[in-house]
């Protein structure tokens, strides 16, 4: 071996070593932090776009179709990084299913103040203004600490809400002063007797955060619903099994029904019970829409009780989650469009729609994407994969395992230490406002001042190269008080056989 060669040898392991010690201490990425020197190989990818970067955006969202830019938008937001791209749209726009909003010829300007939502109807004390788009339900445990800390930092900063998810209200929650809707599950974490049911005195304790704006009862996710959520033994930490009541080191599944209720009846009356238990802030419930006859089962029950759910907020079943059967992901609960205009029209036949706001949750990411949904019948919305890319997710779809390589989704201390709390934090509010700003300027665009502006004429889908038709025309959209008066046809099978004291149709009912 020449002496020159030795040197270089030595140059080379000085340089990376120097690389390493950088790589080490900077804190912008999650990645470099725990695969110093060879995580270097993503970014040189990320430089060889299109051609690479699209191949792994295609194919990185699950699996799913999904917009080949929005990961990108996600990224540059969360930067600071303007997001306008060259050469104009690459899609085809003619094919059928394709769907796009009407713009107007005279638009407006934006707002010169961001719209909000004002949630809690006539029986709630302490209403909340709640945000266009949301910190969707992710609990600790299927996050790290940081990740939770982040993004509640942000929500702090940005003025928009995080949901816990169903497992806990945790101390990382707290921890730095922004919103909570505190959602509830069927698991009863964080207000859990040692037999597993709820317990009304520690609901009381932990609803009495001066933090902790909504309570939410989790009825079912739109990734699996019918069945509990998992937390794989990997996560289950002895902090999970603090937080949460359970063994640790043991796989944490939730029970797939509720105790506390069993009839629409008796769901109502405990969402009323919560409010209560709260102190009056605004009590309700999160659900994948199946059946119509569910939905409208709710209805009769609201209209007999007497009282209200605040909120109802509609996942659907393209939402995320790190662990679920395939097949439930896949073939089980109705897509978020259909569900939430379900629910939507439901409440309007049935004379509630003015006390009870719609959140919408799944796939939420782009400032259309808040558009959209506002105009299906939403008042606002929820977002979990794009918030947790603007926390660094890299969609590496290892959440399960606890080993994330950037920290959000694992309890593995090294791991979850890289992700920078301060840095973070500052992307996700960055990512909030400018989403945000972009559906505000999309409204003014459509001619419309406030999300009440908005109507279903307002979004077209595209039938065949040849014709188009709007949301007014292509689906059925009921009147105030229409089913209690007289139903539609086409609600009416549905409005008689569903009953306030059952979900299970009578066996004489078609299903």
């Amino acid at each position: 071996m020449t002496r020159g060669f030795r040197y270089g040898l030595v140059g080379t392991g000085v340089a990376a070593a120097a690389l390493a010690a950088h790589d080490l201490i900077q804190k912008k990425h999650s990645v470099l932090r725990n695969y110093p020197v060879v995580g270097h190989m993503r970014y040189l990818l990320e430089e060889l776009r299109p051609e690479l970067q699209q191949y792994f955006i295609e194919r990185n969202w699950d699996g799913r179709p999904f917009d080949r830019d929005i990961r990108s938008v996600i990224y540059e937001r969360a930067k600071g990084i303007h997001g306008e791209k060259a050469f104009g749209t690459e899609r085809d726009v003619s094919r059928s299913g394709h769907e796009y909003l009407v713009h107007s010829t005279t638009p407006l300007d934006p707002p010169p103040e961001v719209p909000r939502v004002m949630v809690g109807g006539p029986d709630c004390r302490q209403p909340y203004s709640m945000s266009l788009l949301n910190v969707s339900a992710m609990s600790f445990g299927a996050l790290s600490a940081n990740a939770v800390r982040a993004l509640n930092e942000g929500a702090r900063m940005g003025g928009f809400a995080q949901d816990t998810g169903e497992g806990g209200l945790s101390r990382y929650h707290l921890e730095k002063g922004g919103d909570l809707v505190w959602e509830v599950g069927s698991g009863y974490f964080s207000t859990r007797t040692e037999e597993g049911a709820f317990d009304p005195a520690q609901f009381r304790d932990n609803a009495a955060h001066e933090q902790v704006k909504c309570v939410s009862l989790k009825l079912s996710q739109g990734a699996k619903p019918g069945i509990g959520g998992v937390l794989p033994a990997a996560k289950v930490t002895p902090e999970i099994a603090a937080v949460r009541g359970v063994p640790v080191g043991e796989k944490c599944v939730s029970p797939a029904a509720h105790t506390v209720f069993a009839t629409p009846i008796e769901l109502i009356e405990f969402i009323a019970s919560m409010r209560e238990l709260s102190g009056g802030k605004p009590a309700g419930f999160k659900l994948c829409v199946g059946s119509r006859r569910d939905v409208l089962a709710i209805c009769k029950a609201i209209l007999e009780v007497g009282t209200a759910p605040d909120f109802i907020i509609v996942d659907g079943s393209e939402g995320g989650t790190a662990a679920a059967p395939l097949e439930y992901e896949d073939h089980v609960g109705r897509p978020l469009t259909d569900g939430l205009m379900i629910v939507h029209n439901a409440l309007v036949g049935a004379g509630l729609r003015e006390h009870i706001r719609i959140g919408a949750s799944g796939k939420v990411a782009a400032g259309n994407d808040i558009v959209k949904r506002l105009i299906q019948g939403a008042d606002y919305t929820n977002s979990a994969r794009a918030m947790m890319m603007a926390t660094g997710c890299i969609q590496a779809q290892v959440c399960h395992t606890g080993r994330c390589p950037v920290g959000v989704t694992t309890q593995d201390p090294r791991r979850a230490g890289a992700l920078d709390v301060a840095d973070k934090s500052l992307r996700v509010r960055r990512y909030h406002e400018a989403t945000v700003a972009q559906a505000t300027q999309m409204m003014a665009s459509l001619g419309a001042r406030r999300p009440e502006d908005l109507g279903p004429h307002l979004l077209r889908r595209t039938i065949s190269s040849r014709e188009t038709r709007s949301y007014a025309e292509l689906f059925e959209w009921l009147r105030p008080g229409e089913l209690v008066a007289e139903a539609p046809q086409s609600w009416a099978q549905d409005w008689q056989a569903a009953s306030a004291h059952s979900f299970v149709p009578e066996p004489s009912q078609p299903h």
